[in-house]
């Protein structure tokens, strides 16, 4: 039987295919590209590559058992595959995770549970009075599937959870270190916006004149609608009551 032929994805470039090749690679270096976590210009910077900068950060502890396992993967993330000398930096992470109940059934339970993780971190120097550097945030939006009758399994997926959403917090957080250490630059902060209220009709009004209005969280949902008790994740707000409603005339 004669040989089949190697498809065009096997064999090697030649001719054009190969300068065309060599042409993007040209272009590429030519538009300034350099890894991140690389050597700018192929050289030593006064302070140490990236990496080395990383290592030199000290990660704060941050309570609850969410934010141990938080703090364990920034560790991780920031002393790479050399020894930690956490000597230069202080990273200080203010984090937490709002559970939203979505999938509401006829008999009040939900087949589906969504997780938004909020964390702002600041970073300081290592001195007998420590100066804030830079600081940013970082979000994450991850879910699991409710199993009811599966209690050990239930509990099993919520763990699972916390400890994803844990893992791509701080995944987000060392890459925004790791540009803020290459250009110096702080990270873009949203100006808060005009966010809408919805009439909430599970609310008495206090007069003819005053309609209660509840206000939407952060994904532009009021909290009445997927069944959390509040519109602010991080908690109530100053004199907005727990259900987030407000009077407004």
């Amino acid at each position: 039987m004669p040989a089949l032929p190697l498809s065009t994805s096997c064999r090697r470039p030649r001719g054009p295919c190969r300068a065309m090749l060599l042409a993007m690679v040209t272009m590429l270096g030519g538009c300034g590209f350099q890894p991140l976590y690389g050597t700018p210009g192929g050289g030593d910077t006064a302070s140490g590559t990236i990496p080395d900068q990383l290592r030199q950060v000290y990660v704060a502890s941050i309570p609850e058992r969410y934010g141990q396992e938080l703090r364990l993967f920034l560790q991780q993330n920031l002393a790479g595959a050399g020894q930690e000398d956490p000597t230069g930096y202080t990273l200080r992470v203010s984090s937490y995770v709002m559970n939203e109940a979505i999938d509401i059934h006829s008999d009040n339970t939900t087949g589906r549970t969504r997780a938004s993780a909020h964390a702002h971190w600041m970073l300081y120097t290592v001195a007998p009075v420590p100066a804030l550097l830079t600081q940013g945030d970082a979000q994450v939006i991850d879910g699991e599937n409710e199993t009811f009758e599966q209690y050990f399994a239930q509990n099993l997926n919520q763990a699972t959870l916390a400890r994803r959403v844990a893992q791509a917090v701080a995944d987000r957080l060392t890459q925004q270190l790791a540009i803020w250490f290459r250009t110096r630059a702080a990270p873009a902060r949203h100006a808060a916006m005009p966010q809408a209220t919805y009439v909430d009709p599970n609310v008495m009004p206090n007069s003819s004149t005053e309609i209660p209005r509840q206000a939407v969280g952060e994904d532009g949902m009021p909290g009445m609608a997927i069944g959390r008790s509040s519109p602010d994740p991080s908690g109530t707000a100053g004199g907005v009551p727990a259900n987030g409603t407000v009077n407004s005339q």
